[in-house]
């Protein structure tokens, strides 16, 4: 049930957000679950990303006014009202986009950004091997990938995501219930492999990554959804000359997150505003149906992004 509180403090250095509509991550079910606790000093509502109006500027905020449409990255708290974040975090909607829409960008952008292209360094003509094409993160994946200029090869676990793959920028879409992954991508390659590997998968998936990645390839473990523990065979891995890496974005530092953010708004934010970037498909929910919005999260059949949306954003969801 909706609960009422104080509107949230804002620092010097905070903005303080009217939101119009908060995206849904697979952060929020582990902390609903007690999995995935908030970092000290971090609102306990769920809510890792939203956009809205600009309201509030703390006295050392700079470059943001009144009024400003903008994304943020929070660190908690994007399920209700209003939210403050630190302004290093907050982007501006991108030109065209409306809130929902905008709303289920910055905590996955922010998480591949980080690791895929500022860690892992993914460049143009790279084959790179997209686990969960058709969700949140790995959506996020294709998306960046084809706007850097390299290649990204979907993996999905149903034939009926293939269009949506296909239509964010995918060169080609594997059924992981059907096909052998490391054929495919073999063939899809012409025997290169995969330069760069995206996986939310985990458990048996990691050996998988290792046959399929190409020499000098890098995995970037995102999440786990069906395994926090593998068996990887160490020994392909060296001869292979591979890297496995792994992170999570939330615990990271106000720096970190401004680093990416700036990456993001000089890299790819403005492609987006030019009309070169695909939008994800995205279902909106009432902020009051949030338990709602996680069962269908839950059923892992969705494509794209799931987004709440408060009585303003029902009425402000316009370009």
């Amino acid at each position: 049930m909706p609960q009422r509180t104080t509107l949230p403090e804002v620092g010097a250095e905070e903005v303080l957000i009217r939101i119009a509509a908060a995206g849904v991550n697979g952060p929020d079910l582990a902390q609903r679950r007690g999995q995935y606790a908030p970092p000290p000093g971090a609102s306990p509502i769920p809510g890792l990303e939203v956009a809205g109006d600009v309201v509030a500027l703390g006295a050392a905020v700079k470059g943001w006014s009144i009024g400003d449409r903008v994304m943020a990255l929070t660190n908690g708290g994007g399920y209700a009202e209003y939210v403050a974040v630190p302004q290093g975090q907050v982007l501006p909607v991108p030109a065209g986009w409306d809130y929902a829409e905008a709303a289920a960008l910055p905590e996955t952008w922010f998480t591949v950004t980080q690791t895929l292209v500022m860690r892992a360094g993914v460049a143009p003509g790279m084959f790179v091997l997209v686990h969960g094409g058709a969700g949140g993160i790995g959506g996020a994946a294709i998306q960046i990938v084809t706007l850097l200029g390299a290649k990204a090869i979907a993996v999905v676990s149903d034939s009926a995501k293939f269009d949506y793959c296909l239509g964010l920028g995918a060169i080609a879409v594997i059924d992981r219930t059907a096909d052998d992954i490391v054929e495919r991508v073999k063939a899809i390659t012409g025997g290169h492999g995969a330069d760069r590997i995206v996986d939310i998968v985990g458990g048996d998936m990691a050996a998988v990554n290792v046959a399929a990645a190409a020499r000098g390839g890098h995995i970037v473990q995102i999440s786990t959804l069906e395994g926090g523990a593998a068996n990887v065979p160490l020994r392909q891995m060296m001869a292979k000359d591979l890297t496995l890496s792994g992170s999570t974005l939330r615990p990271q530092s106000a720096a970190v997150k401004a680093a990416i953010a700036t990456r993001l708004a000089s890299d790819l934010l403005p492609r987006l505003g030019s009309g070169a970037g695909v939008r994800p498909a995205v279902t909106t929910f009432p902020l009051e149906a949030a338990s709602e919005a996680h069962r269908v999260m839950e059923g892992r059949g969705h494509r794209g992004k799931l987004v709440l949306l408060t009585a303003f954003g029902m009425t402000e969801n316009a370009i």
